[in-house]
């Protein structure tokens, strides 16, 4: 569990604290395990660790999304202010991760409307253009998704990130979700609440309209 990181009064998550080590446990509980625990119970330990478990992975991801740290930041907070809000409304037969990634992208997407701020991430180290596109296709063509090799490289291309940036939001979305999260074409899904065959509809697109503003660039 972590230590004092979460203000429950002010539901506010401080991410200047140091967390302790997790203890050793072979058989964790569940994300909707905790859930359902905090639920029952009140007990705010069990969403400080759920918090703990998605602090940067979803920070990460909004980040992506908004392209402005303070943004994602304020985003962070009213995401698991919702899933507080939330908890008993959260249906027993989806997984946690899937509903968490939908709080986070409406949250994102109101935010992105206010703010009209869509900024692109400063990038280090990009790589040939070739490479991510080939990185792309891959992502297009195969069920599962490696998310650290393939979120690594993405993360080191700055042209491929403003290219990205520039998709219109639809697009957007299934390339963040599947390519820089390494979500599966079924979990983008979920988020998204479309079908399977949209999704993978959409990063076809996608793919067709960052190859062509790759190709602008270069000229």
């Amino acid at each position: 569990m972590t230590e004092a990181l979460y203000d429950t009064d002010s539901m506010t998550w401080d991410r200047s604290a140091k967390s302790r080590p997790p203890a050793e446990d072979s058989n964790p509980p569940s994300d909707e395990s905790l859930l359902a625990a905090y639920r029952e119970t009140g007990d705010a330990e069990y969403f400080e660790e759920l918090v703990s478990r998605y602090e940067r992975e979803l920070y990460n991801y909004l980040r992506r999304y908004l392209g402005d740290a303070d943004l994602a930041e304020d985003c962070f907070q009213t995401t698991f202010l919702q899933v507080h809000l939330k908890a008993d409304q959260f249906d027993a037969s989806r997984r946690f991760r899937p509903w968490l990634y939908t709080v986070a992208t409406n949250q994102a997407i109101d935010a992105g409307r206010r703010n009209k701020r869509h900024q692109a991430v400063s990038l280090d180290r990009p790589r040939g253009n070739d490479e991510a596109l080939g990185q792309l296709v891959n992502v297009l063509e195969s069920e599962e998704v490696n998310p650290l090799s393939q979120t690594e490289a993405a993360e080191e291309q700055t042209a491929l990130r403003e290219v990205v940036d520039a998709l219109p939001e639809t697009y957007r979305q299934v390339v963040i979700l599947l390519y820089y999260q390494g979500l599966k074409y079924r979990e983008a899904a979920d988020i998204l609440g479309i079908p399977v065959g949209t999704v993978k509809s959409r990063m076809h697109t996608a793919l067709e309209k960052i190859q062509s503003g790759l190709g602008s660039l270069e000229t």
